[in-house]
């Protein structure tokens, strides 16, 4: 399943706007090609989103407070649209949700709970409507045995200094670059949002841990069907971060060829586990290609660039941390959202493929 151009989406995101946990909305405001009616948000209706974003759209989205606002306004797909820790629908949201259903829309779920189970959505559930749960294992995945490495495209895949720190941006903002220049090219999606942006992918954090190398790898060889040049696979988690385990299926699972490093600017540690300190960026990119080559065992990969969200920093700012972080690291550094993703794709393309 996926989300078509002509779906109206209302994205349910109170205290999200201004808050932490507003990631699935801010992908499919920046990404969707889907219309996007409005964002319910009770904190901020009536504000102006682009203002308080600074994501804009060809068509400007109005923030409401309610759901009797959205359907009002045509919305006829309801996305609650954030990634809080645990990815369970706060209790306080369920009537909402139900009003609506029961007012025809379809829901969009990319939280862990399965809402197409649950009885009061299930009822309130109109015809022709739908409820997608895409946190889902799809059937028959192998184990993984590192096939990708037989595909002759370059393999991207984004890695990081922490979780949500905006290895699926860099992704898809390097595939866009790459798509400017008219090089065939492929994004891979690994989690809720890039599916529910590109349609197709693999929810890693749902498949069980026996084939989670092996749903990347499917995904990936998936993706070398149409023969692109170049695979961006989307990064989950951090090797340094104690709860994260999703990195290393996709290392093995993509068997990258390249990888690029994304780190917000200015921070120190580990934001959910403080007590870890981020070591110079240098060192952890070591850390990334050691565990790529296998002590030698496998092909490896190098880090060719740094991806640097600099999204809480001016303009001049932002210049400013990306050419200091290039000259602390010597690797090509980029703000891809601000400045575009040019100077990293270029980086993947004068990199020497690993024999």
């Amino acid at each position: 399943m996926q989300l078509s151009s002509n779906r109206k989406l209302a994205l349910l995101m109170h205290n999200a706007v201004l808050g932490t946990s507003g990631k699935m909305g801010f992908g499919l405001l920046r990404y969707s090609d889907s219309q996007v009616t409005c964002v319910i948000d009770q904190v901020t209706a009536g504000q102006d989103l682009t203002a308080l974003t600074g994501i804009s759209r060809p068509t400007p989205v109005p923030i409401v407070a309610t759901i009797a606002e959205a359907l009002a306004l045509g919305a006829d797909t309801l996305v609650p649209a954030i990634a809080p820790a645990g990815g369970i629908l706060p209790s306080d949201w369920r009537e909402e949700v139900v009003q609506g259903l029961r007012g025809g829309m379809s829901l969009v779920n990319g939280l862990h709970e399965r809402m197409a189970e649950a009885t009061d959505f299930r009822d309130a559930l109109t015809l022709n409507a739908f409820i997608w749960d895409v946190r889902q294992e799809p059937p028959g995945l192998p184990n993984g045995l590192g096939r990708a490495q037989e595909l002759s495209a370059r393999r991207v895949l984004t890695v990081g200094t922490d979780m949500a720190i905006g290895k699926m941006t860099a992704s898809l903002e390097l595939h866009r670059a790459a798509q400017q220049r008219s090089i065939p090219s492929a994004f891979v999606a690994t989690g809720q949002i890039g599916i529910c942006i590109s349609g197709a992918g693999i929810a890693l954090d749902a498949v069980r841990v026996d084939f989670a190398s092996g749903g990347v790898e499917w995904a990936v060889l998936e993706a070398g069907k149409s023969n692109p040049e170049l695979i961006w696979i989307e990064g989950q988690g951090s090797v340094l971060h104690p709860a994260s385990t999703a990195w290393l299926p996709l290392i093995r699972g993509s068997m990258p060829t390249q990888l690029i490093l994304c780190h917000r600017a200015g921070q120190e540690s580990v934001m959910r586990a403080a007590w870890v300190k981020i070591p110079p960026l240098r060192a952890v990119a070591a850390l990334y290609e050691a565990v790529c080559a296998g002590a030698g065992a496998l092909p490896g990969a190098r880090v060719v660039g740094i991806a640097l969200n600099c999204a809480h920093l001016t303009d001049d700012e932002a210049r400013a941390a990306c050419a200091q972080t290039e000259a602390q690291t010597g690797l090509p550094t980029q703000d891809v959202v601000r400045f575009g993703g040019e100077k990293l794709l270029e980086a993947v393309l004068c990199d020497k493929m690993p024999s």
